[in-house]
């Protein structure tokens, strides 16, 4: 289970002081698809930020499996070591290297976890036929659909099996077709290897494939109904 207690993180915009999360807490269950839901502005976007160590930069606790992640918070060696071996990314805009094929981009996380040439072969193969692209091996991301190059974003997040996978809009850009197809593989493939998803979603396609819902409204964890329209 990942819990986070007292969340809190403010900017300062010159003279204002813009408080983005206050006092947030929750709890997911290890393995499940969360929605992270809210309006523009709501914070959604800075608590992805936290959860993913990219901000080290707020007050609170997190712990997974009742350890403190990380156990020095402020420890940016710790911090990016666990981003390496225990986090993948999803995002909106894909994120690709546009120089690399598909095989070469799923694999990129095994070069930097240390594993040799031809497990980054084997394994990052073996995701590409998972979210059915087999055939696309050898395929540059500009050779690729959207919906393509979000599939190779989802198996190079998975590759290396992390226990958190931190997706920022990754259906926005998509049709609703290949938005369907995005989620059933993001479900399943988490399920398979027992990863737990945190989904920042505009979509309610999204959000309605999820496990629950965190719907965040001015900073704070809010019970009211999502708003479809923001």
């Amino acid at each position: 289970m990942i819990s986070f207690k007292g969340i809190e993180k403010t900017y300062q915009l010159g003279s204002q002081r813009v408080e983005a999360l206050k006092k947030v807490d929750g709890f997911i269950i290890k393995g499940s698809m969360v929605a992270l839901c809210g309006p523009s502005g709501s914070g959604k976007s800075t608590l992805l930020d936290i959860l993913g160590l990219l901000d080290m930069d707020y007050q609170g606790e997190i712990k997974m499996d009742g350890e403190f992640y990380p156990k020095d918070p402020k420890d940016p060696i710790e911090a990016a070591k666990l981003r390496r071996h225990q986090l993948g990314f999803v995002f909106q805009r894909f994120n690709l290297v546009p120089v690399m094929t598909a095989l070469e981009n799923v694999a990129y996380p095994l070069v930097l976890n240390g594993y040799s040439s031809k497990e980054q072969t084997i394994l990052a193969t073996e995701m590409l036929e998972k979210v059915g692209l087999g055939d696309f091996i050898h395929h540059r991301p500009d050779n690729l659909s959207g919906g393509q190059q979000q599939r190779v974003a989802i198996a190079r997040a998975l590759v290396h099996k992390p226990s958190l996978v931190i997706a920022d809009e990754p259906t926005a850009s998509l049709d609703s077709q290949t938005a369907e197809t995005v989620i059933d593989i993001m479900k399943a493939l988490g399920k398979e290897i027992g990863t737990t998803f945190i989904v920042a979603t505009h979509d309610y396609r999204m959000a309605q494939h999820c496990d629950t819902c965190i719907n965040l409204l001015d900073g704070t964890i809010s019970k009211e109904a999502v708003s479809w329209e923001s």
